[in-house]
């Protein structure tokens, strides 16, 4: 799936950084254009965390080495809609887990900072150049070795049709349905080996993959009615689907799913505070608000755990 980066580090460059304009979005002003704020509707607002309040408890538990210049820096590689990528200025960082950093950050009593990096390089700078890394990472025992985890959000893989499933397609059985996934995304290679070889087992035509180099082009056509299913990681699907404005609609439910965390300093003290702060959000239900704003409630976790037990 496009950005789990433990799995097919080489096929994740998923981006949603444009507008589906085609899709039902506009481009037309808006009433902030006077006030220099984005002038299109290509994403949604930030999440509003001014009203977060800092909790006393939790902030006493970040590490002073942290604390002491007032900031949560954050590394994360913006590259990936909806979750961490370049508003349209070219240099704000936001997305879903920007929102999440800058909550945590004020519970915290913090200002979030977040500092854009190349992927490979945020882990072994958390401790030194980063409090913490939060951007999309896949957490796996290997990746525990180095630092500690607190979970955020659960990934997977999603299809979506056009609203009202008008073609009837069944998500259980896509066999010679017309699929549409960005070229390189493990999506392709799922259903262009994967699925097809199980149509094909079963005496069924096999799934005609179009690829496509963008996930916005893939959505567009299934609106446009040129393919039945779009395919692509769940955040992205569910991005897609709020991005069209209700023209898209989820097919089935989640697979693949994998656990996504926020990487820490292994055994400072952070991890705690991180899982309080976090847990804190999930409790009062501004985390929920958070992923719905940019339409990834399916990945929400009920609970903020440390280090959690992973598969291979």
């Amino acid at each position: 799936m496009g950005k789990i980066k433990a799995v097919l580090a080489a096929a994740l460059s998923v981006t949603l950084l444009a507008s589906l304009g085609a899709c039902g979005t506009t481009d037309e002003a808006d009433s902030n254009s006077a006030s220099g704020k984005s002038t299109t509707s290509s994403h949604p607002a930030a999440f509003d965390v001014s009203g977060i309040k800092k909790d006393p408890d939790i902030a006493a538990k970040v590490p002073e080495s942290v604390s002491k210049d007032g900031k949560l820096t954050v590394g994360m590689e913006t590259s990936y809609a909806p979750g961490e990528f370049m508003d349209e200025d070219g240099k704000t960082p936001i997305g879903y887990d920007v929102d999440l950093s800058n909550a945590i950050a004020k519970v915290m009593g913090l200002k979030g900072e977040m500092v854009s990096a190349s992927f490979d390089t945020i882990i072994p700078a958390i401790g030194s150049k980063y409090d913490a890394g939060i951007s999309s990472f896949t957490i796996t025992k290997e990746r525990m070795q180095s630092v500690d985890f607190v979970t955020t959000f659960k990934a997977g893989t999603a299809f979506a049709v056009k609203k009202g499933n008008p073609n009837k397609i069944n998500p259980d059985d896509i066999c010679g349905v017309k699929v549409g996934v960005q070229t390189g995304t493990i999506e392709e290679q799922q259903a262009t080996d994967k699925i097809s070889a199980e149509c094909k087992a079963k005496g069924k035509k096999p799934v005609d993959v179009q690829s496509y180099k963008q996930q916005t082009d893939a959505a567009t056509a299934v609106v446009n009615g040129k393919i039945d299913v779009f395919y692509a990681d769940s955040q992205v699907t569910g991005y897609a689907i709020k991005q069209t404005d209700g023209q898209l609609e989820k097919l089935g439910k989640d697979t693949d799913i994998v656990l996504q965390g926020a990487a820490l300093k292994k055994g400072s003290g952070m991890a705690e505070a991180t899982q309080a702060a976090l847990q804190k959000l999930i409790d009062d239900g501004t985390y929920a608000k958070i992923l719905k704003n940019w339409g990834v409630q399916s990945g929400a976790v009920e609970k903020a755990e440390i280090n959690p037990a992973v598969s291979d």
